[in-house]
């Protein structure tokens, strides 16, 4: 890929920029103002209660011990290298892999810092229903989470019309 094509490319980096700063901006203000453990209700279905993930997604494995912390470090660095890669060598019409990347690289930056910096990922966003509450979450879950559903609508939707109009199988 040349240079300028590459340059041009990089700027959907941006987004993954953009998905840090707010990531880290919001978990800043929630660890301010949000007692550890005490929701505040902002819907009827949510509220927002501070609390520490020292595992993986839905809190998995966090009670290992500690050297979970290291081996999501680990993992999160190489998916992030393997991220930036990847959207540098998109092609240009590829737009929705595009922003697809981005937000998962983002997303995983944020929880990284989290893990490097406290040991632990905030978490804010809690919604409940009916006395159920599903797991804590917070911005770079769910950017990580929009990202990983539109590469799934990518992979069985929109790939497969790519390939279907330049002819390959």
């Amino acid at each position: 890929m040349a240079m300028n094509a590459r340059m041009k490319q990089s700027v959907w980096l941006l987004i993954a920029a953009v998905v840090v700063a707010l990531d880290l901006w919001t978990k800043s203000l929630a660890t301010q103002m949000l007692q550890y453990g005490r929701p505040v209700e902002i819907l009827p279905v949510l509220d927002f209660t501070l609390l520490h993930n020292r595992g993986a997604a839905f809190s998995f494995l966090s009670s290992a011990g500690g050297w979970q912390r290291w081996v999501f470090t680990i993992i999160a660095l190489a998916v992030s290298v393997v991220l930036v890669v990847w959207t540098l060598q998109l092609k240009p019409h590829e737009r929705w892999l595009s922003v697809t990347m981005p937000l998962i690289l983002g997303g995983a930056l944020g929880n990284l810092h989290d893990r490097l910096t406290l040991g632990y990922v905030v978490d804010f966003v809690h919604f409940h229903w009916q006395g159920r509450y599903f797991p804590a979450f917070n911005i770079a879950d769910a950017a990580i989470t929009a990202g990983a559903i539109m590469m799934i609508i990518d992979a069985l939707w929109l790939q497969p019309r790519r390939n279907a109009a330049s002819g390959q199988s």
